[in-house]
């Protein structure tokens, strides 16, 4: 079986809980909708919304989940750094809901602002919901924040083994 390297998501996160993330008092992001092909592993890119505007740093993919919101619950009421009534809205009228546990959260030396990441990557929006990165943004951001941050994955650390035997 040939494992593939990472995927490195974008996430827009309201900015009240990336504090928390990096905190570690916050160890689960809840979503509406499931970012597709999000695995063990794979990594995401923790953007933080106004009036912060700034890519803070990287988590890895422990697991996503899907189930009903009364189930989800159950299992991240105290992880998610949220009460019951913010849940309860979020997935109002929600049949299933998504949960992405993260592990290692990793911040940036410093923070990578909207404007610094728009001189360098012109294009640049951050995401409404996610986005996926392409190998051209991944080095970009890597040569930004001055970290290797596929680096940070298991899943990569095991493709390059397997790339060099």
């Amino acid at each position: 079986m040939s494992l593939m390297s990472p995927n490195v998501l974008l996430l827009s996160i309201h900015h009240k809980y990336t504090n928390m993330i990096f905190d570690g008092n916050k160890r689960v992001e809840l979503r509406r909708v499931r970012p597709r092909h999000l695995n063990e592993g794979d990594l995401i890119l923790v953007y933080a919304t106004s009036p912060e505007k700034a890519l803070l740093g990287v988590l890895e993919v422990e697991k996503v989940v899907e189930m009903s919101p009364n189930k989800l619950w159950r299992i991240v009421k105290d992880k998610a750094g949220i009460n019951y009534e913010t849940f309860q809205k979020y997935y109002e009228n929600s049949p299933n809901a998504f949960a992405i546990f993260f592990k290692k959260p990793f911040s940036f030396d410093t923070p990578i602002t909207l404007e610094e990441l728009r001189e360098e990557w012109s294009d640049f929006r951050p995401p409404q919901c996610y986005y996926y990165l392409k190998e051209m943004e991944i080095n970009l951001v890597k040569t930004m924040a001055k970290c290797d941050i596929l680096g940070l994955s298991e899943k990569f650390k095991i493709y390059q083994t397997e790339l060099l035997s």
